[in-house]
């Protein structure tokens, strides 16, 4: 099922967030685990899952990309003919984002990083100074690189 099934809305971009917000509520109301009956887990985790994609305007337009994307381009009038099962669109996502962001920046600070943490480690050797560097090297990258995997 896509997200937009798992919440009951209809396959569009423009949905408000409060559209989005209000299916959230109503489905997390029905199927949480704390309710006196037990409730859903399953259905509250796919539930949760889909809002965490659909909350916001760009990521309806990223899971609408990725559903046109395995249907081959083929939506019309907002119905895409394709029952995938989620987060399966994972890898389609990051490899989309690699191919609109900025690999090669990406890969530069990579090799920077990894020049960093061999360094230390030549100079010092396995201790904890180096490993503060290798630790410090990989925050760097991470807090820097998602920039560079953002779309453009």
């Amino acid at each position: 099922m896509t997200p937009f099934e798992i919440l009951g809305l209809p396959e569009r971009r423009d949905l408000a967030d409060d559209e989005v917000r209000a299916a959230w509520r109503r489905i997390a109301a029905a199927t949480h685990p704390d309710r006196a009956d037990g409730g859903d887990p399953a259905a509250f985790a796919a539930a949760a899952a889909a809002y965490t994609a659909l909350r916001t305007a760009s990521g309806r337009g990223e899971v609408l990309a990725d559903l046109r994307d395995r249907t081959g381009g083929r939506v019309a009038d907002g119905y895409v003919p394709v029952r995938a099962e989620w987060p399966g669109r994972l890898p389609g996502l990051a490899v989309r984002r690699l191919r609109r962001g900025r690999p090669v920046l990406l890969a530069a600070r990579l090799l920077a990083a990894v020049a960093a943490g061999a360094a230390a480690v030549a100079a010092v050797g396995w201790q904890p100074a180096s490993v503060a560097v290798i630790t410090g090297a990989l925050t760097w990258l991470v807090l820097t690189g998602r920039d560079d995997l953002a779309a453009r």
